[in-house]
Parts: structure tokens; sequence; C-alpha cells
């Protein structure tokens, strides 16, 4: 019986080349601890008990550690959602009953809208609070 679970930890490892996560290694690491527990005794479901259970404790046991080295949570800020916390400058006045107004951030001219009922003259500094639609909802800064 261990050459089978040999072949299963074989076909496991040749299966996580091609995959982008961290997690079939483990089945084939279990696999290999159930083809040594398969010397000892020769009943399958021990063997298979053996494999399931020590495959999950890998798995738990180690996803905070496969977590901190993955690339996943360095994700860049990039497009509409960068200019969100920056600071831009009112080249129109900005009017939330007339809902007009404008902003210059970064190079780029957005529509935009106070974050309450107030008019924010022009050449005022704002900070980008959200994003909503097309137009940038600001504050006044501080």
């Amino acid at each position: 019986m261990w050459q089978i679970w040999l072949i299963i930890a074989g076909v496991c490892i040749i299966v996580e080349f091609f995959t982008v996560g961290f997690l079939i290694f483990w089945f084939s690491i279990g696999a290999l601890i159930a083809m040594v527990v398969s010397f000892f005794t020769t009943n399958i479901v021990i063997q298979t008990s053996v494999f399931i259970i020590s495959s999950t404790i890998l798995i738990f046991a180690t996803k905070p550690f496969v977590k901190k080295f993955s690339k996943e949570e360095d994700t860049v800020k990039t497009n509409v959602y960068s200019i969100i916390g920056k600071t831009g400058i009112v080249t129109e006045e900005i009017n939330s009953v007339h809902s007009k107004g404008q902003i210059k951030v970064s190079g780029e001219i957005w529509s935009a809208i106070p974050n309450s009922e107030i008019v924010i003259p022009k050449d005022s500094e704002v900070e980008i609070l959200e994003i909503s639609g097309v137009k940038a909802i600001v504050s006044p800064k501080k």
C-alpha cells in the first residue's frame, strides 16, 4: 500500500507546480506521512485518517506563515482609488445645492461634491474622501 501513497504524493507535487496557491503541497506531505504509517499497519482506514488529519493540520498550521510571505497583501491602489485621501485644489466652486464643482488632483480634473451642505470656494484645498460614480466627494482641508 505504501506505493499508492507515494504515487499520491508525487501526483500532488506535480499538480502543485501548476497551481498558484500553496495548498496541494500539504496533501503530498500528508500522503508521505500516511506512507510511513502504512509500514506499521495495513488498515486502510487508519492510513486514510492519518492522511486527512495530517494534511488538515499542516494546512491550518502553516496558513499564517504562508500568508506572511505571499504578495496578496501588497496591492497598489490604482486608477480611481489612488486619489482617495489626497489633497486637491478647487478649480470651480463646489456647491452641493447646484451639485457642481471641480477639483484638480494629480494633474487631473475631477467633478466634485462636498460631503456636507456647504459651499467650498475656488482655490481652496480639499481632501478627497471617496469616489461616488464619476464624482469625488470632498471636504475642506483644515
